[in-house]
């Protein structure tokens, strides 16, 4: 079957094309995919996935149509990406008809993939990525008017492209149960792609012993409650650091929030690679959320074989299984999460139990394969018209 994906990111696909998905899944789809990609020139995109790699790069049996999106800011950004999906979107359905059109995000992409479905038929699936009742509401304490009004925005997009759609995929059941009109919506569930098999196994021979948070922005990613945790519990488990990764232009509050304390670690932003060797070599990872739709960091830290603590909110506790891969506790609460934090930390043979028992769940249903299998059932079902 053939597929036009619309992606919503600028972030360019990986140069392994072992780890890229597209490429995986092309023994058993084809098709394009439309990505606005954060670079200016060719010349660029040139330099990193060799010559003739614009406009199309192909990988499998898959082509990717870039847009360099850096060349405009703000709204006029927005505006040529939205043309960009419709003018390049319509111009390859028109070369050949595609079976199904497959959007990343609810939002703008969204509404552009189904303008594109009416515009050219075929069937439309739209991915949720978030918790859409919280999204932009949790990105600070007090959410300003700007904020609430990208909520209504993002509301209006839910209920228009979920119109459209044949059908959604969810991160975790239930993920549009907040929206009384669309809990009837078709929906396969399943994890997000995540490259597995390139994350090491945790070794318990680490150097050091560190808690890790890893993620941004800082408190929409509930840092300043596992500062505070971690700072109570600290002077009883002296061997022990935090470290917190992400980008953080914001830091200055961040820091003040630490005031200081000596063993815990802002990390500036790494490459992948060098995240996955930072998440390969903790104790702990946390993500306290406080808005989140799967957390692919939560599985990659099973796949290094690493427990988890995790809030309640989203898709978090369908990738934690409360006492066996970790721990969930109730969201934007710091003193549940300390006491987590403290019985983990206490104890090393539950670390190993929960860390081994993630490191097979995330090796066998959350693998390349099992994504791979769960995709492809999707959109057949979807042009079948299947359950």
């Amino acid at each position: 079957m053939r597929i036009l994906y619309v992606h919503a990111t600028f972030v360019p696909p990986p140069t392994d094309v072992h780890t890229d998905r597209f490429y995986l899944l092309s023994q058993d789809l084809e098709g394009d995919v439309l990505q606005p990609i954060w670079f200016r020139t060719p010349d660029e995109v040139e330099a990193i996935f060799g010559p003739a790699s614009y406009p199309v790069h192909t990988v499998g049996r898959f082509r990717y149509h870039w847009y360099l999106s850096r060349r405009y800011h703000g709204v006029r950004q927005r505006v040529a990406t939205f043309w960009f999906y419709l003018r390049k979107g319509l111009e390859l359905c028109r070369q050949r008809r595609f079976d199904c059109i497959v959007a990343y995000s609810h939002m703008t992409t969204g509404v552009c993939a189904g303008l594109l479905k009416l515009l050219s038929g075929g069937k439309l699936i739209i991915e949720i990525a978030t918790a859409p009742n919280l999204i932009y509401l949790t990105d600070r304490p007090h959410p300003n008017w700007k904020e609430r009004l990208m909520h209504l925005y993002s509301d209006a997009c839910l209920h228009l492209s979920m119109m459209m759609a044949d059908r959604a995929h969810f991160l975790f059941p239930r993920q549009l149960s907040m929206y009384p009109l669309l809990r009837g919506v078709k929906n396969s569930v399943f994890h997000e792609f995540v490259p597995i098999s390139i994350v090491e196994k945790r070794r318990d021979e680490a150097s050091e012993m560190y808690v890790l948070m890893v993620g941004a922005p800082w408190y929409l990613k509930g840092a300043d409650l596992l500062i505070e945790a971690f700072l109570r519990l600290a002077p009883d488990f002296p061997h022990v650091k935090l470290k917190i990764l992400g980008y953080f232009p914001d830091g200055d509050e961040l820091h003040k929030l630490i005031g200081g304390a000596p063993r815990i670690e802002v990390l500036k932003e790494r490459t992948h690679p060098e995240a996955l060797a930072v998440i390969s070599g903790a104790a702990i990872l946390v993500l306290p959320s406080r808005c989140e739709g799967m957390g692919r960091v939560l599985i990659e830290g099973m796949a290094a074989g690493v427990p988890l603590i995790g809030s309640d909110v989203g898709g978090i506790p369908h990738m934690i299984r409360d006492g066996e891969n970790g721990f969930v506790f109730p969201g934007g609460d710091s003193r549940a999460l300390e006491a987590r934090l403290r019985e983990l930390l206490s104890k090393s043979e539950l670390r190993r139990r929960m860390g081994g028992n993630g490191y097979e769940r995330a090796r066998g249903e959350l693998s390349e394969k099992a994504y791979v299998q769960q995709f492809t059932r999707m959109v057949e079902a979807t042009v079948k018209g299947g359950e």
